[in-house]
């Protein structure tokens, strides 16, 4: 049944309905838990699922997997996603026909993020310019059989300057053709309802449903935010900055204006609402719970009560890196790090929703200069941690309150040339309820080691490596180029702890740790990274060229000094 049929019936009830929206996991321990969890979520009874897809098809062949088992294996109407930004006509009409092998009729016809590495969107030969291309080209070949469904902006798309034109390209985009709509996420009920309101009096009639995402933690929130310009309350945007630091506060936080969000919308008619899961499932649950909207109480019930974890401490980045923030057997519960836990289906869910950079060359010349030399690199990551610019290419905030400990041999390291993305300093049993460093439940006490990650200059590598490695016991370390050259110390395949706590009446929790396959999956989105910078100059600049050959001449390396009492030692390997 395709989903316009699903959604004209609902509203002709006018009885509330969900549905929810994943991406594809970055492994195949990922992909393989994920069909766990949507066999678990499909039990509270979405009315469809939806599957994202990559700029350019960069996840194409995974999202027809993830796809076809929502649909044939668990019985879902499932809507897949498809982007036209570096996809010709070609690409486009094999994706639509492994839908329909699939069985999948649903198509969110969208033009998509930029591709990596690319200044502005372009449209490439043969191939479509918007997302209203795309939509006359499903309706011309196929005719109905895809029910086709398009993204909505109820706050006006981030890259357009004019709100009123770009509510006429999306009156042009539903009017080609469009079954169904859903919006952008939805943190101010008032501003999506006036939208709402709008499209009505304008005469679009298709069913719109309500974007909305449960906030899962403070820096994934603050991320999404930034990138989409979302407008969000101001007394909402408060009690995230009180609670930043408990990371279950944050997630309670998210379920309660979650359900506030959609009892306003439901309030006001608008019955329908898209939960972006991030690939999680405990905040949906409790959502759902909270709303009476799953099918099966029992199931939403079961994960519906705050969750057994520990709130996680928040490593002191300075950029994103392979970090991850877990609990070894709750793997979503500490969503701190970038990428989180390998095996978690949300593992590289920041990744999912868009390319990091969001400047223009004209924004990223101004913040981040015109480097042409490694010196000019180094007095950029200076005046970043001296706190005198708000972001690098690798970070879309300032550093974190914690990083005051060490700021000074921060700065040292980086005047010496290592360029250093994250970073924390060694803790030996600080209260749990420290403002700084604290986390967890009263009454414990927290440890770290210390930790830095940073990128070294071909120059420097031979002789920090051998460093490193004579350190070897004390020092742990992760070492990869862009070539895909790696090399490691570590002796344990699962990882080396970098933060832990004790508290009364619990097991000792290990929050935090690295491995080998975030810290690749990292390297990869890293020096990906120095590439979208080099595209905001012209392509022959020296800017470019000078850009570019760093990122092929640097190796990205993190050390983790396993001697946690030792709060200095770790800076001797610089020096």
């Amino acid at each position: 049944m395709k989903v316009s049929d699903k959604l004209r019936q609902a509203a002709d009830s006018k009885r509330p309905y969900f549905s929810m929206e994943y991406f594809p996991p970055k492994t195949e321990q990922g992909l393989a838990n994920l069909y766990d969890r949507i066999e678990r979520m499909s039990r509270l009874g979405p009315m469809f699922v939806a599957v994202t897809w990559g700029a350019g098809g960069a996840t194409a062949q995974r999202t027809l997997e993830l796809c076809g088992a929502c649909q044939g294996v668990f019985g879902i109407e499932t809507v897949m996603h498809l982007t036209c930004t570096n996809m010709d006509r070609k690409k486009v009409d094999e994706a639509l026909e492994g839908a329909k092998e699939a069985g999948i009729q649903n198509i969110l016809a969208l033009r998509g993020d930029p591709p990596r590495g690319s200044e502005y969107w372009t449209a490439c030969e043969g191939g479509f310019e918007h997302a209203v291309d795309l939509v006359r080209h499903i309706r011309d070949k196929y005719g109905d059989y895809f029910s086709i469904g398009v993204a909505g902006y109820p706050e006006g798309h981030i890259e357009s300057s004019d709100k009123e034109q770009d509510f006429e390209y999306f009156v042009e985009k539903v009017e080609a053709g469009a079954d169904f709509v859903v919006s952008q996420l939805v943190y101010d009920a008032e501003a999506f309802l006036g939208w709402e309101r709008k499209c009505r009096a304008r005469g679009i009639k298709v069913p719109i449903v309500a974007g909305v995402l449960p906030i899962q933690s403070y820096q994934s929130f603050r991320r999404l935010a930034f990138l989409t310009k979302v407008h969000v309350p101001e007394d909402l945007r408060q009690k995230l900055e009180a609670a930043k630091t408990n990371d279950q506060a944050v997630k309670d936080l998210g379920v309660e204006h979650a359900v506030a969000t959609v009892r306003r919308l439901q309030e006001a008619g608008v019955m329908g609402v898209h939960l972006t899961t991030l690939n999680l499932e405990h905040s949906v649950q409790r959502v759902l719970a909270a709303l009476g909207m799953a099918e099966s109480p029992a199931a939403a019930g079961a994960l519906s009560g705050p969750s057994a974890a520990l709130p996680g401490p928040s490593v002191a980045l300075s950029g994103t890196s392979a970090v991850q923030g877990v609990e070894r057997q709750l793997w979503d519960d500490f969503p701190n790090g970038r990428w989180g836990d390998a095996r978690s289906p949300a593992f590289g869910s920041a990744d999912a929703y868009g390319a990091m950079l969001k400047f223009d060359a004209q924004g990223a010349s101004r913040v981040w200069g015109q480097p042409r030399a490694l010196e000019d690199i180094s007095q950029l990551f200076v005046r970043f941690v001296r706190g005198e610019i708000p972001s690098l290419p690798w970070s879309d905030e300032p550093l974190m309150g914690e990083t005051e400990r060490i700021r000074d041999e921060l700065v040292r390291l980086n005047e010496l040339g290592y360029w250093t993305l994250a970073s924390q300093p060694a803790l030996d049993g600080v209260a749990s309820t420290d403002a700084t460093h604290g986390w967890g439940p009263r009454g414990g006490y927290v440890y770290q080691k210390a930790f830095v990650e940073c990128f070294v200059p071909s120059r420097l590598f031979p002789a920090f490596l051998s460093r490193l490695q004579s350190a070897s016991g004390r020092i742990t370390y992760y070492a990869a180029n862009r070539q895909g050259d790696f090399m490691t110390n570590a002796q344990q395949s699962d990882g080396t702890a970098l933060t832990w706590g004790v508290f009364p009446g619990r097991a000792v929790v290990q929050p935090t740790l690295i491995d080998k396959m975030s810290f690749l999956a990292w390297r990869a989105e890293a020096f990906q990274t120095w590439r979208d910078w080099a595209a905001m100059f012209p392509q022959a600049s020296d800017e470019s060229r000078f850009l570019l050959g760093t990122a092929n001449d640097c190796w990205l390396v993190n050390v983790i000094d396993n001697d946690y009492k030792m709060s200095d030692a770790i800076w001797q390997v610089f020096h």
